[in-house]
């Protein structure tokens, strides 16, 4: 569990690394000119890195299992109420085409885009690195939310309950 406010920074800093490093690799299948070829590295690579970030944050479904009953609702409760699809779930090619499908303007531009000489692979690829790193950093930015809301549950928890107040 996450214990302070600095090492949630921190780890939100680390996945956006992850994150950009992931889109980057994502804009390079895009430059190449066969169809389908983005698609199904852009899941490969969202199967590895959500669980990644689920992970770093504590979200992960045997993470949330292992609290004990009141973090674990609170948690659940965090990841409903910031309203995440991927938070606190096993993340499955299916999940991850269903969300890719949301993101269809990608898809279609970067098809498209593909068969323009020269400029269309770099338009792809451009298309490609903003459409994972804007997924990406919405989920890091879900989880940084539902792991803030269960730290400040925490530090409540600890803090002791105010005594009687003694007469003067």
């Amino acid at each position: 569990m996450i214990e302070s406010r600095e090492e949630l920074e921190a780890i939100r800093k680390t996945c956006h690394s992850m994150v950009t490093r992931s889109s980057s690799l994502s804009a390079g299948t895009a430059i190449i000119p066969i169809p389908g070829v983005d698609i199904g590295s852009d899941v490969a690579i969202l199967l590895r890195l959500i669980p990644k970030i689920n992970d770093k944050f504590g979200l992960t479904p045997e993470q949330i299992e292992d609290l004990d009953t009141e973090s674990k609702v609170m948690v659940m409760t965090a990841i409903s109420n910031v309203g995440s699809k991927m938070a606190g779930k096993y993340i499955t090619k299916k999940l991850v085409v269903s969300l890719l499908q949301k993101m269809g303007v990608k898809v279609a531009a970067t098809g498209v885009a593909k068969y323009v000489p020269f400029v269309g692979s770099a338009v792809a690829g451009g298309i490609s690195f903003t459409a994972m790193k804007y997924m990406g950093n919405s989920h890091i930015e879900d989880c940084y939310k539902i792991a803030l809301a269960a730290l400040e549950n925490n530090q409540t928890d600890l803090e002791p309950a105010p005594g009687p107040v003694e007469p003067e």
